[in-house]
Order: C-alpha cells, then structure tokens, then sequence
C-alpha cells in the first residue's frame, strides 16, 4: 500500500472523490495523530466512504524513516462505477508515502509578508471542514503569484469573509481576544488549530477582511509548518495594506510550538 501507481479508472485521480492526510512524524511517532485520525474519520462520513480498517493506519508512522519527515494518506473510492455513479460496493483504495521534511525556522522568528488572493472560495457545507482531494481552487489561488518573498496568500469566501491561506489556517489577536475564521461553510479544519482549541481561549467568527486589518496580531498556522506570524499583508496587486511588530514573546506560537515540538524561541 506504499507510493505505487493508481489505475486510471481511481475515482479519486478521476473526480477528486477521496480524502487526504499530510502528518509531521518525528524519529516514528506522529504528532496531533488523534487529531488526523478524527479529521479522517469525519470526512469518511461526510463522504460516505467504505470504513477503512485504521488498525493498518496506525502503524504507519513507524514505517517512516529517522528524523522529522512528513507522512501522506490518501484514500480513494476506489475504481468503478458509470459517471460521477459510484457502485453501491465500492471498495476503498489507501496509498502512502513519507519523505523528510526541513521546516523554515526563519518565519518562525522573523515573520512572513502575505498578499489577498484575488480567487473566492465556494460555500459548500458539506465539504467544509475536511480535508479532500478536490483542492483546484487552491491551486488557482497559488498560481496567482510567483514572488518567493511572499509566503501565502489569504482566501476569502463568495460573500467576502476570510477563511484560510491556500495552505495553512489564519489565527489573529484583536482586544485581547483570539480569533479565527469560523469554517462551517468552506475551508480546511487545520489539526493544529484544533489542537489548539483544547489548550487556548480561540473564538470562531465570520467577519470581513476588515477585522484582520484592526488586529494586534496575526499567524498562519498548519500541523506541519507551525507558526508564521504575519508581519505584512499586500492586496493582491501588492499595495502593503497592513504591517504588524512582532511580538518578542509570542505566547501564542509557543503554545503551539508545544503541540509539535518546535523551539519556542531561537537559539532553542
């Protein structure tokens, strides 16, 4: 079930029909792994897949090889079916695969310039919340910029609130309060930010571009690159729209550093 190749009749390679893991394993153990597994499992519901045998799942991560590497689980419908169809007995395909990963201390401690993609994100409840293998509109997102000093791009949905970064969730302080985008309607529940939700006051709102732009502090965050803290935000023309001081102690990235095992300050 390692990285082999996948019939081209694989409704997932066809139609996006399936779901995906990406998890930071460390020297053979996975971090946020119960997080992964329930984020998985709701999407199996959400779209109605055969039930896997996760037995098999969880002995992965120590398959891995030494150091810090990133495992990905991808799961399929599976072959057949006439159409978008799927056959009443469709059986569920898994594949894996694990490579070494270097994360980018640097924008950990130095921060990271964003820009407004100018792409909107479909409201689809449904889907909302999980991570499937239909990401086409974060490919369009990412494509709309080619400068490397620009480490993400914020999407907001049809109506104008924000949601995500093409690949990481954004978090922001504003009077004293954690915020982050409410993500009923589109988006990707990061396993970071749920992780953190067990540990940090963090309140779910749905508001505008505007309430980012009033904030003390902002971060992007995912479960294998930890914490970014924004230092400026460009509209999607480049125009600087926002630039934040970063904060020497940033309570916030050292929460979440913890979940992960990344330093909390540099040096560490």
């Amino acid at each position: 079930m390692h990285d082999v190749a996948v019939p081209i009749d694989d409704r997932g390679l066809a139609y996006g029909d399936g779901l995906f893991e990406t998890v930071l394993v460390r020297d053979g153990q996975p971090l946020l792994w119960g997080y992964h597994m329930a984020r998985l499992e709701r999407g199996i519901d959400r779209l109605a897949l055969p039930r896997p045998n996760f037995d098999a799942f969880h002995a992965l991560p120590a398959q891995c090889g030494p150091g810090l590497r990133v495992l990905k689980l991808i799961l399929t419908r599976g072959s057949g079916g006439r159409g978008y169809r799927p056959l009443e007995t469709a059986g569920l395909r898994w594949r894996w695969t694990d490579s070494p990963f270097q994360p980018s201390p640097g924008r950990w401690f130095e921060g990271i310039s964003v820009r407004c993609c100018e792409l909107r994100l479909g409201i689809q409840p449904r889907l909302a919340g999980i991570k499937h293998l239909a990401r086409l509109e974060n490919v369009l997102a990412r494509q709309e910029w080619q400068d490397d000093s620009i480490a993400e791009g914020l999407l907001c949905d049809s109506q104008g609130y924000l949601v995500e970064a093409t690949a990481m969730n954004l978090v922001w302080c504003r009077e004293g309060r954690l915020e982050t985008p409410l993500l009923d309607r589109c988006g990707v529940e990061g396993t970071l930010l749920n992780a953190l939700d067990d540990v940090v006051d963090l309140d779910r709102v749905r508001v505008g571009l505007d309430t980012l732009l009033a904030a003390d502090a902002a971060w992007l965050i995912n479960s294998v690159q930890g914490v970014w803290p924004l230092r400026r935000l460009d509209d999607s023309v480049g125009n600087t729209l926002k630039q934040w001081s970063l904060e020497s102690n940033d309570t916030f990235r050292h929460a979440a550093h913890r979940q992960l095992g990344y330093p909390l300050n540099l040096g560490d």
